[in-house]
This record gives structure tokens, sequence and C-alpha cells, in this order.
């Protein structure tokens, strides 16, 4: 699966400033209003329509930042719902050196989680909002997108997704050989969406899966969070891909602060949406995401040659 040459770059994630949580277990402040301060948000968020704008036209924009939208704002209402102070969502131009033209998105928690079950809702409905968005976007990428005849200069090549190839086998059938299916703009809304889904997913620190696993077992998340940490690393043999990911992960911490009040049980139907959420990681995870092995790498900064 390719892009006609689109600009190359860094991809996207999403990082929650989470601050530490106070020992006392007190009511929560009334909150204030969301569109207190908020005049940055909005301009980041008009830089960033324009960006993805100018990098994939007016279907990109819809497509994409419909899904970046739908999962911010999971994690908003969620925030509203257990009245926990946080912001809008933060948008993240990224004009001529991203995919997309951005970076994606965040939203700043400014006051403390009361709870493992808060945690945990506010965790997994951002991903599971965005990748409800997803879905019909893939559909209509899929249907837009044309297969044409492999060649090196066909563009930059993206590593399929469990969930895409499935997508692509039910609405266009089995790839011809020497053939490869060429994406739109909202065929890549598509890719770029189920990949962040992912990346957020991944069961590490602060990044949503791990509010999901912090949530559901507490004590063992350290474990888990260690070991998701070091597959990140490992994953870097295939390519370069995961440099400055696992950099990322390192300088924003394995561990996860604890809520007011641990001890606060989950219910059992969460567990059910947490092994949802893990089908999910699954379908959407992609372990090279742009196809660029370490000897492309090394033609491309001129260390070797073919």
């Amino acid at each position: 699966m390719s892009l006609p040459n689109p600009p190359a770059g860094p991809s996207t994630e999403e990082v929650w400033v989470f601050p530490p949580s106070p020992p006392p277990y007190a009511p929560q402040a009334p909150l204030p209003s969301p569109w207190k301060g908020a005049t940055r948000n909005v301009v980041l968020f008009v830089l960033t329509v324009a960006s993805v704008y100018f990098t994939g036209g007016p279907r990109l924009v819809l497509g994409l930042l419909s899904i970046l939208m739908a999962h911010e704002m999971g994690h908003y209402i969620a925030c509203r719902h257990y009245r926990v102070d946080a912001t809008l969502p933060y948008f993240l131009p990224f004009p001529g050196l991203s995919l997309a033209g951005t970076l994606g998105a965040f939203i700043r928690i400014r006051g403390p989680i009361p709870h493992r079950r808060a945690l945990f809702d506010i965790g997994i409905a951002g991903p599971l909002a965005g990748f409800a968005l997803c879905l019909p976007v893939l559909v209509l990428g899929v249907a837009e997108a044309q297969l044409l005849p492999e060649t090196p200069a066909a563009g930059i090549y993206l590593g399929e997704p469990l969930l895409f190839k499935g997508a692509v086998w039910l609405l266009k059938g089995a790839t011809p050989d020497r053939m490869t299916l060429t994406l739109g703009p909202l065929g890549l809304a598509a890719w770029f969406g189920l990949f962040v889904t992912a990346l957020n997913l991944i069961p590490i620190g602060q990044l949503d899966g791990g509010h999901v696993t912090y949530a559901l077992f507490r004590q063992r998340a350290a474990l888990v969070s260690r070991i998701g940490s070091w597959v990140c690393v490992a994953l870097i043999y295939f390519g370069p891909n995961w440099v400055l990911w696992s950099i990322l992960l390192r300088v924003l911490g394995r561990r996860h602060p604890p809520t007011l009040d641990d001890g606060e049980p989950l219910g059992p139907g969460r567990a059910w949406i947490g092994a949802l959420g893990l089908v999910v990681f699954i379908a959407c995870f992609v372990p090279d995401p742009i196809v660029w092995s370490w000897r492309d790498f090394f033609e491309t900064i001129g260390l070797t040659s073919r």
C-alpha cells in the first residue's frame, strides 16, 4: 500500500499531561468554563486545519480531523462526567514534514483523577470514540483508493494494519501481483487514525493504554509498561520508525501515578471493555508504519549505495 508521493515525516502520537494526585480524596471544586483560556486551542485548531488542507485537501481535513476530534472529545467528555478539570483539545499543526500535516492532538488534565473507575473510563473513551469514526472513513477511503502498478517511484509505502487489510480484501478483493493500492485523502485519514489509535493504546506509562492497564491491574501495570517499553525498543531492529517513539516513551516515563482512591472497584463490565480495547489495538497496530528499512535509511543519508 502506498501514497502518491506525499511529504515524508514523523507519525503522530498523543501525550497527556497528567498531574500528580494530592493525598486526600476531597470533593472536586466546580469546573471552570471550557472556553476559559481557550484562545490558544482555537488558534492551533485553525492552523491545523490549514496545515492538513494544504497537505491533502478538504477530504483529508474532514476525514482526519473528525477522527482526531472524536478521540480527544471522548477523553474530554469523560473528564467532565467525573468532574475532572481538563482543557479543550490542543491540535498540533505540522505542515510540510508530516504525512498528514499534523502531529495529532492532546488534552491537558489539570485535576486529579478520583478513582480507578474514572481513570479507566477517561483512558478508554478516546481510543474507542476515535476508532468508531475511523470505521466509516476506512470504508470510504478504501473505496476511493486505486490499484496501480508497483514501481520504485510509486511514493511512500505504508504498513497495513490487520483491519486495513481486511477492509481492502472485503471491498477490493485480493491485490494482484505487482500492483499496489494507492491511497487518496480519505484512505490516508483512515490509516492515520488507526495508527494513532494503536499508538495510544500501547500499555505504557501515561498513554491511554497505560491508563487502562493501571486501572485494571494496578501493581502489575509497572511490569506491563516495562515490557511494552522494551518491545518498542526491539522494534527498532526492523527499521528506524520506532527510534523517536522509544525515546519519547522513556522521557515521559513508564510508571503511572495513583488515583485518589485506588481501592474503588471497577465493576465487571469494564474488564470486557478492556478486552475490546485489546482487540482494537491488535486490529490497528502495525510494526512497520512506514516501510523503511535500515538499509533504506543509510542509502537516504548517503552512507551506502545500491
